[in-house]
Parts: structure tokens; C-alpha cells; sequence
């Protein structure tokens, strides 16, 4: 493709998903999806309703009267996108093709990232990875991502969900929120390497559908 055909879609493609993101999903973005932990801020005399597990017995045994620990959220967070990129994705009869779709829901979480100050990072797989981009935080960053959504070429075409979940596993150490776009097309059981994933991260699966792909438009014989 073109640099200033790319630079284009690009340009629309951040037009359109930016706007969606700043006004329909940001807040719900921000409220499912939550910081990591919690760190403590300061300590205050003990209130009726407070939890006695917080009580900070040094300070309290230093005053002679209850004292309670505050923490606050800890609101950063690592967000990964695993991008199916396998022959699948080139399908669509309704509205757009699924590599389309996909480009769209990405890039609106990738922005709803960058608004909540959160890193995010880019699996692309097929039956084999395909790409990796390291989390990062910054405009220029979410623009490279948006880039190699519309124009990466993947060398394969079929689809293996278990070796990139296993690749995720090892790639990223902190726990993070990892959202699976993909058509979920694979001839091998891949539940059970979900199931592991979630265990060390939040995993989110986005399955992109198209109806022709289980129902045939009655067309007539040829």
C-alpha cells in the first residue's frame, strides 16, 4: 500500500474510533476494567464502618487511639490485543470484511487505553506469531499500531490460538488485561490454554462473526 493511501485510512481510522472511544466507551472502559492493586495513601482516625483489618496498630499504639490505613488504586494498566490475523479474516458479506472489524474494535480499545493513561502492546498471530509490539504508552505508539492493523502481511493462514496464548504467557510477566479478537476458527481444543491464560492474566475473547459463514443466502441453482 501506498504511504499516503496508508497515512489516509490511518487518519480515518483514528477519526472514527477516537470519537467512539472518548464518547460511548471510555467510561465503561474505566469502570470494567481496573487498575491492578492497591497502595496505601496516608492514615486517619478510625470511623464507625471502617474495616478493623486496616487499623494501623503502630500509629494507634503511638496515639493511644485507633488509626486506619487509606489506599488508593493503583490505575495502570498493561492492555494486550492478540490479533488473529490468519486467511479467515479476509471473509466478510454484510457491512465489511472481519479484518476490517477488527481493525475498528482495536483500535477503539487501543485508544480507550491511551485515554485511561494505559500501556498497551500487540500480539498478531496466525499458526504462528506473527508480530509482537511491546507495550507502550503514546499517540505515536497507538498511530504504529493502527498502521500495522491495516497493512500487516502475514506469512501464514491458518490459526493456532494455543501457541499464542503460550507465547503471551511467557512474553508478558505483570499481570495484565489481554482481549482475543479473532473468528475463533481453529480445528484444535484451545479452552484449556484460555483457562491457563486467565489465570495469570484477564483474558477478554472478542469473537468476530460473520452470519455466511454458518448460513448460505438462498440464491436459486446455477
Amino acid at each position: 500500500m501506498e504511504t499516503s493511501e496508508l497515512l489516509k485510512k490511518v487518519r480515518k481510522i483514528e477519526i472514527k474510533t477516537k470519537g467512539l472511544s472518548r464518547n460511548i466507551f471510555a467510561g465503561e472502559y474505566h469502570s470494567a476494567f481496573k487498575g491492578r492493586g492497591m497502595t496505601f495513601s496516608e492514615v486517619r482516625e478510625y470511623q464507625y464502618g471502617d474495616d478493623i483489618r486496616n487499623i494501623d496498630w503502630n500509629v494507634t499504639a503511638r496515639y493511644n487511639t485507633p488509626f486506619v490505613k487509606l489506599f488508593e488504586e493503583e490505575r495502570e494498566m498493561t492492555v494486550m490485543l492478540m490479533i488473529d490475523v490468519s486467511g479467515s479474516r479476509e471473509f466478510g458479506t454484510m457491512s465489511k470484511l472481519k479484518k476490517n472489524q477488527i481493525t475498528e474494535i482495536a483500535a477503539v480499545l487501543a485508544f480507550s487505553a491511551i485515554q485511561n493513561n494505559d500501556k498497551i502492546g500487540v500480539l498478531f498471530f496466525s499458526d504462528t506469531i506473527e508480530k509482537f509490539i511491546p507495550p507502550k504508552k503514546g499517540k505515536s505508539h497507538i498511530l504504529r499500531i493502527i498502521r500495522e492493523l491495516i497493512d500487516f502481511k502475514p506469512e501464514h493462514r491458518k490459526t493456532d490460538i494455543n501457541s499464542a496464548l503460550r507465547y503471551l504467557t511467557k512474553a508478558i510477566k505483570k499481570r495484565c488485561t489481554t482481549f482475543v479478537i479473532s473468528d475463533f476458527i481453529d480445528d484444535k481444543d484451545f479452552e484449556k490454554s484460555l483457562s491457563i491464560a486467565n489465570r495469570k492474566h484477564d483474558v477478554v475473547a472478542l469473537k468476530i462473526y460473520d452470519k455466511r459463514e454458518e448460513e448460505l443466502p438462498s440464491i436459486g441453482l446455477n
